[in-house]
């Protein structure tokens, strides 16, 4: 008898996740995961005890941005890369259906993980603060340190890559661009295509297109709770093949001030240099701030978002988009 609470899931549902999983096991519990704002996860329980993570992505695809096409694709192939990586701390790949037959979306099983989302701790004590953050600087020197053939996102479903990061970066926020436009949110867009303009040869000097994570936020970090050891990351699937200095945007996305100096202290540690500091350095770090507030403020209306946290939300995003605007000008 399957035990699905909580919370209890319909029995359509059990139906496909019993199938999904029947290579690998019997399934006799799973529950859904909170906290994600795009895919749909589970934790399911094996008959021989393993536990599992399921993570179908959404259905409704006329509701997607442009670069979230065929999204939990590239969170399979970025699993990939990282399997013979241990110090990526990263879950393994089980098995995937991209076949839409049995769930009418994508569906990648991988390990579970050890460890607590660094997201459930509530504030921590300054020392542990630093070892957080000292950790994620020498996890993204590691990450940094693989190497793809072109730039931008992996999914071929999005057209956005190019041999060059300008080409890539300019056709990822045009795309966000374009999707604004649809969605019927008002944009800053002259402002913003000129200072990819403007910018261009600072996007040129950027030649090797790096593995960047761009999502590496407290609900993606896994700790040891008593130390703050990093101990996993999950939800690869926004990654992108382009500029190491595009991770730090994407691991603070509401932030606009200095980079925590632990974070980059261990970024050294682990062999790493980002750019910072050099005139094409800090105005690419402000093009990739700029790039997270849009996409932060496009994706409310086709996620259709709503409660109390929204009217703050959306002046945050905003604020922060002309606060990059600002500096770029």
């Amino acid at each position: 008898m399957l035990d699905t609470t909580p919370p209890s899931l319909d029995a359509p549902t059990l139906t496909a996740l019993t199938t999904v999983l029947a290579p690998l096991g019997r399934l006799e519990h799973a529950e859904q995961l909170t906290g994600g704002m795009f895919a749909t996860t589970y934790r399911a329980t094996l008959a021989d005890g393993t536990q599992v993570v399921v993570k179908t992505a959404p259905t409704a695809t006329d509701r997607l941005l442009t670069y979230e096409l065929d999204l939990l694709r590239t969170e399979a192939l970025v699993y990939d890369l990282a399997v013979d990586r241990p110090d990526l701390l990263m879950p393994r790949v089980l098995l995937t259906d991209l076949t839409r037959n049995v769930l009418p979306s994508d569906v990648v099983v991988v390990t579970h993980l050890d460890g607590t989302p660094l997201v459930d701790l509530g504030e921590l004590d300054e020392g542990t603060t630093r070892t957080v953050e000292r950790d994620l600087g020498a996890f993204m020197a590691r990450l940094h340190t693989v190497h793809g053939t072109r730039f931008g996102y992996p999914n071929e479903a999005t057209g956005l890559h190019a041999a060059t990061w300008p080409e890539a970066f300019g056709a990822m926020a045009g795309a966000l661009l374009d999707d604004a436009a649809a969605w019927g949110t008002e944009l800053p867009a002259a402002r913003v295509r000129a200072a990819l303009h403007r910018h261009a040869a600072a996007l040129a000097e950027v030649r090797t297109p790096v593995l960047v994570h761009t999502d590496l936020w407290a609900g993606n970090l896994f700790v040891e709770p008593a130390t703050g050891e990093l101990v996993g990351v999950i939800d690869t699937e926004r990654a992108v093949w382009g500029d190491p200095l595009l991770e730090l945007a994407g691991a603070d996305q509401m932030g606009r001030g200095p980079v925590p100096a632990a974070l980059l202290d261990g970024y050294t540690s682990a062999g790493g240099s980002f750019a910072l500091g050099t005139p094409a350095g800090d105005a690419r770090l402000w093009l990739y701030r700029m790039y997270m507030s849009l996409v932060l403020t496009v994706e409310i209306a086709p996620r259709g978002y709503t409660g109390d946290w929204l009217v703050g939300h959306r002046a945050a995003a905003w604020a922060n988009l002309h606060a990059a605007l600002d500096a770029l000008d």
